[in-house]
């Protein structure tokens, strides 16, 4: 959905940047700014101001800054639209829509208001399950017996669904209502509607939270040894167990304090860790990790370690953590791989060894390069020449799935010396880039399409024909970006947040698209040109993102140094444009706070350009 600047500039002038951080940071007035603890890295002096007059914060420690918009956005991990909504919402001010059809706007409607009355439903279940926890002496005994304390089961909400098939029946006057259903919290027998009754049962229930704060499922235990051990709420329209990551919400501080996340594959472990000054871990839902579980990582920190228990099916899930994390492996993140004894999970360990322990054992993890070359060489033997060839056969997919980048050229050249040939041998044996943000459009076509037939060596054709490397015609740089951000969408989240309101506020059509894709990006996680395409059906700008990608040849690469050398070039024209905007409005201020960053601007483009 592309919002009207002129609607982003009413909402920015009507908030008050104060206000918004000083919700999440303790603000003290220093002369005429407000200073306080940057909430972005740890600091024990104050290096991290708000003025009230630019309306713009800036921490001289971490670099961060921005308006208010962009405080929500690096704070809560929104994108930009999912921000623009929110502090639209709290000042009582509709975003305009006008783009969408009539027909669009109501579903959206619909669709928005159903997902607000289904998490209210479920807010008052976990409410009902607090209480019943409270009257539930063999519950309680449970979780003290399992170390939990009292503050800690009120921080994440613990609760206890009682024996009975029907406990919520109190709880909502009617038991037939289909939200019960749909909310995940009732189940209908498939041959008789009329026989309904209580998904959770006798079970310890962790209300599982989006970002925001809302429940949307929860996780229920057992209180003995009966099975299933853990049951989780079924997908619904507000839970979707690929994307969301238990005690996230409650995590988000700690997470800046640790610097980095811990994600364990329990619920009683991050309750545990977090009792034991652990508070940084989450937890996975019932599910291998995915991809869009790591993007919603890092975007609030740039180190991730995951805990696996060190049995065989510990191990085979950290090949799927480690599958779901390398496309997003950038040289600025760095990615750790825990294995604990065999005996132990994360609450068992830090309890018999102590914190202590664990914390020198997360010190100890396995980096991402190191867990690349070992899951590689597993059953291969490196003493000959025939298990040499299979670890490299192994290694090559792992390989390139890796960003463009310097940890991706450091660990090809040690899986080469692995091999013993040379890396330009190596290179030039496997004939194919890293199919990460630098694959090219051909390679992403065929795998949206299904074609898993290898491409064609570099310089030929699919015959071997040698063939005469193409060059794109001259483009206008926005549509360029465009055609970079498309084919290759997994680029979009590695942009800073002043990065994507660069793009977002370009000229029609482009600004539009991009502030689309980036609410495609929030709402679905990243999505192939196949999948983007079909969403864009009936859009405004429909007809301009398709003539992009049409008029791409199939040899140009979406390489993000390409894009970031585009965005070095339109900031002083996008600062210039804001500063034009600035003396229009008679906002001197603003046109002065502006000045120094278009000169850093410039000189930025003159040190790339001259050296």
């Amino acid at each position: 959905m592309a919002i009207p600047q002129p609607f982003i500039q009413e909402l920015l002038a009507r908030a008050d940047v104060v206000e918004i951080v000083g919700r999440y940071v303790q603000l003290k007035k220093t002369g005429a700014n407000f200073s306080g603890l940057c909430p972005f890295h740890g600091e024990k002096t104050p290096s991290f101001t708000v003025s009230p007059s630019k309306q713009f914060f800036h921490c001289f420690g971490c670099g961060k800054n921005g308006n208010a918009i962009g405080f929500l956005m690096e704070f809560t991990g929104a994108g930009f639209v999912e921000a623009v909504h929110d502090l639209a919402q709290q000042y009582g001010l509709p975003v305009p829509e006008d783009e969408r059809s009539p027909a669009e706007r109501a579903r959206a409607a619909q669709e928005s208001e159903k997902r607000a009355t289904l998490t209210d439903v479920l807010e008052r279940a976990a409410d009902a399950y607090r209480q019943h926890l409270k009257a539930s002496p063999h519950a309680v005994d449970y979780l003290k017996r399992r170390g939990v304390s009292g503050a800690v089961a009120r921080d994440f909400g613990l609760g206890y669904a009682p024996e009975g098939w029907r406990a919520l029946a109190s709880v909502f006057p009617d038991y037939a209502d289909p939200l019960l259903e749909q909310s995940g919290l009732v189940i209908v027998g498939e041959q008789d509607e009329d026989k309904r009754y209580d998904r959770f049962r006798d079970r310890i229930m962790f209300p599982i939270r989006d970002v925001k704060g809302q429940v949307i499922g929860f996780g229920g235990r057992v209180l003995g040894d009966e099975k299933p051990k853990y049951l989780n709420s079924p997908e619904t329209p507000v839970f979707h167990k690929g994307r969301e990551l238990y005690g996230l919400f409650e995590a988000r501080g700690a997470l800046r304090e640790h610097g980095y996340a811990l994600v364990t594959e329990g619920y009683m472990d991050v309750v545990a860790l977090a009792q034991l000054g652990f508070a940084n871990a989450v937890a996975t839902l019932g599910t291998a990790c995915t991809p869009e579980h790591v993007h919603k990582l890092f975007r609030f920190t740039n180190s991730v370690v995951f805990s696996f228990d060190g049995d065989a099916a510990g191990r085979r899930a950290a090949h799927k953590a480690l599958a779901a994390a390398l496309p997003l492996a950038s040289d600025v993140r760095s990615v750790k791989f825990l294995f604990l004894p065999p005996e132990h999970d994360p609450d068992s360990f830090i309890r018999t060894e102590g914190a202590e322990a664990f914390r020198q054992a997360v010190q100890a993890a396995v980096p991402l390069s190191r867990f690349v070359l070992d899951a590689a060489a597993e059953g291969c033997d490196m003493e000959t020449a025939e298990g040499r060839s299979h670890f490299a056969a192994n290694a090559r997919p792992l390989w390139q799935a890796l960003p463009a980048g310097a940890l991706a050229q450091q660990l090809l050249g040690e899986i080469a010396a692995l091999v013993r040939i040379g890396t330009h041998e190596l290179h030039a044996l496997w004939g194919v880039r890293p199919a990460g943000p630098i694959a090219s459009t051909r390679a992403l076509r065929e795998r949206h399409a299904g074609n898993t037939a290898p491409p064609a060596g570099p310089g030929t054709s699919g015959r071997g024909t040698p063939q005469v490397p193409q060059r794109a015609a001259p483009l206008g740089r926005a549509q360029r970006a465009l055609q970079i951000v498309l084919t290759a969408p997994e680029i979009w989240p590695a942009l800073s947040a002043s990065d994507h309101q660069l793009l977002c506020e370009l000229p029609a059509p482009y600004g539009a698209l991009f502030t689309w894709l980036d609410g495609q990006e929030q709402e679905h996680g990243t999505q192939p040109w196949s999948a983007l395409r079909e969403a864009l059906r009936e859009h405004e700008h429909e007809n301009a993102a398709v003539q992009a990608i049409e008029s791409l040849h199939d040899d140009i690469e979406s390489d993000p140094a390409e894009l970031h050398a585009i965005l070095r070039r339109e900031r002083p024209l996008y600062l210039k444009r804001r500063m034009d905007a600035a003396l229009s409005a008679g906002d001197l201020e603003l046109y002065q706070a502006l000045l120094p960053q278009l000169a850093a601007a410039k000189a930025s483009l003159n040190v790339v350009e001259n050296s």
